[in-house]
């Protein structure tokens, strides 16, 4: 949907206006029928975060899984009208260029994701449904929110967001559901189902639990965090750290003319995601940190996820990404590179003693650097290998 597709947008796809290749279509071509449902869908490009973007493929059988997967799993109803602020060229949109078909829905898209944009969107077209990182929260929270008339449901991904963040987005309207994917999954691969006896807990309570990424999607065949050495399902207890792994018909077919990489990715039939993470005691999954994001101090692993959630609620930071910086005594220490709240002032001395009073002294940083914006790439992920470039050049204080 579009708000005045009688007038041309000035949206052009080559030579093609939008709206014209529209009316031009064929609302009687049915499609070819697939001969095999492994047969590639589509190719989509990681974003390239943590090495140069690879081609991965998708599988007909593996959209579909994960498409109706999700559909069920975020409890997404007939006739949703989804709000498109999330790229549909990543991980084709979490699937839901295809859901929301399924669903009968209305696609409601714009041009660029703003505050103004997305809340005038929201109240027009009575929005029930949208995906995005966590990086348009603040983008959300900053923009003079409006009175919500009715809960906007928000599948989000891409980044652990911090506890904080997700209180302050439900307090102005909005229903947060945490998911965790990867391009190689075909989108999303787990979703942090609420449960009903979770309402009666506290509102700080709430946000760490809808903090973690949560249960397998139904069409997944398995996930695990396991030691990467010896490849053994770490404890359910909350604390013991492991790779993330994932098994399925969902998972890609393979990197695009890269078998090399694709045998890589793939050990004893699971998928290593990269990802570090726990297991509590309920079987939730939590993140930690990629793991070349993960800081050894002094023979300490330090989740640098754990360290921003600290520095998020801090009144006067925006947004916050924590990497490796050299240190002549432990090897690696957290350095923080933080963005100010508009009008806020504070200083490294100021930010050092809050770390100091809010966390165990190894996981204190070093170093805090102001910038004005964090890098990311064009889905809004950290791009943290910038970052550790700048941190390289840096010293402890």
């Amino acid at each position: 949907m579009i708000d005045d597709i009688s007038k041309p947008t000035g949206a052009r796809l080559g030579e093609f206006e939008y709206e014209q290749l529209v009316h031009e279509g064929d609302p009687e071509y049915q499609g070819e029928e697939v001969e095999d449902e492994w047969d590639a869908i589509a190719l989509n490009y990681t974003s390239g975060t943590t090495s140069e973007p690879k081609g991965v493929v998708y599988s007909h059988r593996g959209a579909f899984l994960s498409t109706m997967s999700l559909v069920q799993g975020w409890e997404m109803s007939t006739e949703p009208v989804y709000l498109w602020s999330l790229p549909m060229f990543h991980c084709n949109g979490w699937t839901f260029p295809w859901g929301v078909a399924a669903r009968g829905g209305t696609n409601v898209c714009i041009r660029n994701s703003t505050a103004v944009e997305m809340y005038k969107s929201m109240s027009k077209h009575k929005v029930t449904h949208m995906c995005c990182a966590p990086v348009l929260f603040n983008t959300l929270l900053e923009g003079k929110p409006q009175q919500m008339t009715s809960k906007v449901n928000i599948l989000t991904g891409g980044a652990p967001p911090p506890a904080p963040l997700l209180e302050k987005m439900e307090d102005i309207g909005f229903n947060i559901t945490h998911a965790y994917g990867l391009t190689e999954a075909t989108g999303p691969a787990l979703v942090c189902e609420w449960q009903s006896k979770w309402n009666q807990l506290a509102r700080d309570h709430q946000a760490a639990l809808k903090a973690r990424q949560g249960i397998s999607i139904l069409g997944l065949a398995d996930v695990d965090v396991k030691d990467k050495k010896t490849m053994k399902s770490v404890p359910y207890d909350g604390k013991t750290m492991g790779e993330i792994v994932l098994r399925g018909s969902s998972i890609m077919k393979g990197y695009l003319k890269d078998e090399k990489e694709t045998e890589n990715a793939f050990r004893d039939g699971w998928f290593l995601t990269g990802d570090v993470g726990v297991i509590h005691p309920d079987g939730y999954i939590e993140i930690k940190d990629r793991s070349k994001d993960i800081i050894i101090s002094g023979g300490e692993n330090i989740s640098s996820v754990e360290l921003e959630s600290v520095l998020f609620k801090h009144d006067a930071i925006l947004e916050a990404a924590v990497v490796a910086m050299p240190h002549p005594r432990w090897g690696e220490s957290p350095c923080a590179f933080v963005v100010l709240r508009e009008a806020s002032v504070t200083s490294e001395a100021e930010i050092l003693a809050y770390c100091q009073k809010n966390m165990p002294k190894f996981m204190v940083p070093k170093k805090v650097v102001f910038v004005k914006d964090l890098p990311k790439t064009g889905t809004g992920k950290l791009q943290k290998q910038e970052l550790r470039k700048v941190a390289k050049t840096l010293q402890p204080v």
